[in-house]
């Protein structure tokens, strides 16, 4: 079976997985109105696993007029989004892998780091020094906004979710589709609860964290870094 990647999904990635969350417009618009309260001129802008880019494009455009020299980052692995992401002004992307990513150039200066349904691909093993990086690398009063599909941590609510977003998404996708994607991202994804994620940004120095959107069993939040 070959290796999936989002990038190959044929009505493009950004419609596919607009089709595959519900509610996900609505997540993108608020991380959009979010970003006003944060990004601050001469500052940096980090979206970790960017995929086309969209989502970092949008915050430049909605942020132009009161931080025009706020210099924007995307980090992508994923090689078969390269033709989407081509530097620009203020917006440069970097196609590796977020551990190998050097923060240095952005230490204690980013205002804004987003991360969108990625850190969940990212062994878990990993993802606690990842945070401690985000957070080492936010400039006090910055925030880090994350989305991530998780676990329920009661069984029979974990069951109710992913049934009836599975019938939610047969209004997009064939039960093949469905059952071959969800075969595909079995060894991929490596899913842990909210609670879990919460407890790693705790130890990392969060202290202000808060959920603003679910969609089933699909969550975002986001975390302010308070002091130094």
């Amino acid at each position: 079976m070959p290796e999936f990647t989002f990038a190959s999904e044929p009505e493009g990635f950004d419609k596919h997985i607009q089709l595959s969350i519900r509610g996900y417009p609505d997540l993108l618009a608020d991380i959009l109105k979010f970003s006003e309260y944060f990004i601050e001129d001469e500052t940096v802008v980090v979206d970790i696993g960017c995929s086309t880019g969209k989502l970092l494009k949008l915050m430049q455009k909605q942020n132009l007029s009161h931080a025009p020299h706020c210099i924007y980052k995307g980090i992508e692995l994923e090689k078969n989004f390269s033709p989407h992401l081509v530097d620009e002004d203020n917006l440069q992307f970097y196609r590796q892998d977020i551990r190998d990513f050097d923060w240095s150039m952005t230490s204690e200066y980013c205002s804004f780091i987003t991360s969108i349904f990625t850190l969940q691909f990212i062994p878990i093993r990993d993802r606690k020094s990842i945070i401690d990086r985000i957070y080492n690398a936010l400039s006090v009063g910055g925030a880090f906004v994350f989305a991530e599909k998780i676990l329920s941590p009661n069984p029979q609510i974990e069951e109710m979710m992913t049934f009836c977003y599975y019938d939610w998404k047969k209004q997009h996708f064939s039960e093949k589709e469905i059952l071959e994607k969800e075969s595909k991202l079995r060894h991929m994804m490596k899913l842990i609860t909210l609670e879990q994620i919460k407890t790693m940004l705790k130890e990392s120095g969060f202290t202000n964290i808060q959920q603003f959107w679910q969609n089933f069993n699909f969550v975002g939040c986001i975390s302010i870094k308070s002091h130094g």
